[in-house]
């Protein structure tokens, strides 16, 4: 079964979620290395994770003692693919979405 788009919408609202989103976009992260940017517990970040785990974007599994993140891209090709149902929208270019977002970390990085 789908996590459903309203999970994903959910998810992708909040902008702390999408910065996470963007910092996977580079490579698989532990917890602890997601945490670090953000001026917030190991506790809220657990929160953000568990509601984009849930929305099908990331994946998480145990390694050893750390608890790692892993973006899953399907459910954005989803919610893509579900925006161009409509047709008054222009077919969204995943790879053009992937650089964007690899400019937003590079600008993230930068500051």
């Amino acid at each position: 079964m789908q996590p459903s788009l309203d999970l994903v919408f959910a998810a992708l609202s909040d902008p702390t979620r999408r910065r996470i989103l963007t910092m996977l976009l580079e490579d698989d992260m532990a917890v602890t290395d997601v945490a670090d940017p953000f001026d917030m517990s190991l506790a809220a970040i657990s929160k953000h994770l568990v509601i984009l785990t849930r929305a099908g974007l990331i994946s998480q599994e145990k390694r050893g003692r750390l608890k790692w993140c892993k973006l899953e891209p399907d459910a954005l090709r989803e919610a893509s693919v579900w925006m161009q149902g409509f047709g008054q929208f222009e077919a969204i270019n995943l790879d053009a979405f992937e650089r964007f977002l690899e400019q937003e970390l590079a600008d993230f990085d930068e500051s």
